[in-house]
């Protein structure tokens, strides 16, 4: 019987799913709505360094930004491949898409920490 990450792939996209479910449309109200139109005062500098100054929150930021990413690389690989009719290129599709999530990643822990 021959193993295959999917099952690891899967929970990824789940756990992406269930983050951009909750976490994001709350990020987007505060940054993109309340705050703009003065609801909701804008947070200082310092309040943001003492915030990220925490490893916890870092790593929590961390975790929601992968979690995204493989999300969408998820979608984007199912999506092409249905769409565009393309699944015999399962396995480039896979490396392009799986790949770019990890590098943005790697690039988003280099900015975290």
């Amino acid at each position: 019987m021959k193993r295959t990450p999917e099952p690891y792939l899967w929970l990824l996209f789940s756990g992406g799913g269930v983050v951009a479910a909750f976490l994001l449309p709350v990020l987007v109200l505060l940054f993109g709505v309340l705050m703009p139109l003065g609801v909701v005062d804008w947070p200082t500098a310092e309040h943001l360094r003492a915030l990220l100054g925490h490893v916890l929150v870092r790593v929590a930021l961390l975790a929601v930004v992968v979690l995204c990413l493989f999300h969408a690389a998820h979608r984007i690989r199912f999506t092409s491949e249905e769409l565009l009719g393309i699944a015999r290129f399962d396995l480039v599709i896979a490396v392009i898409c799986y790949g770019a999530a990890i590098a943005g990643g790697v690039v988003a822990a280099i900015i975290v920490f």
